[in-house]
């Protein structure tokens, strides 16, 4: 078995994340639609920038767009919101994580998810915290 396996490709890992989405409860895939899910190898340097990151590895996912909480019915046209999901960073973190792969990019989805809900980084900390 371990001589075929190989790393998902990029769009293995994006068919991995819709397949993950999908089995989320309804009511939080509803409160999704419209959001574009994307896998890229690494973030761009415009985004590694922009988020202070020391490496291309620091990155994981990103969400890009306007959070539901910020949205109104008056708004003028405007892009799709965005998940991006970085194979190469998420691979690294499996190889040096006892977790599945599937537990990791379906973690990062749930955490972009999250800030398109207008959530921060801490109140998703929180919740996780209150899970675990």
């Amino acid at each position: 078995m371990w001589t075929s396996a190989k790393a998902p490709s990029l769009a293995e890992m994006e068919t991995m994340a819709h397949d993950l989405l999908a089995r989320l409860p309804k009511t939080f895939r509803d409160l999704c639609a419209g959001v574009i899910i994307r896998v890229e190898d690494f973030p761009t340097e415009d985004v590694l920038d922009e988020m202070g990151a020391e490496s291309e590895f620091d990155l994981l996912g990103l969400f890009q767009g306007t959070g539901l909480p910020q949205q109104s019915s008056g708004d003028i046209a405007r892009l799709p919101n965005l998940i991006w999901l970085y194979r190469r960073p998420i691979l690294d973190y499996w190889a040096e994580h006892d977790e599945t792969l599937g537990r990791i990019v379906r973690h990062v989805l749930i955490h972009e998810i999250g800030h398109h809900f207008g959530l921060s980084d801490e109140d998703m900390a929180a919740i996780e915290a209150s899970v675990d």
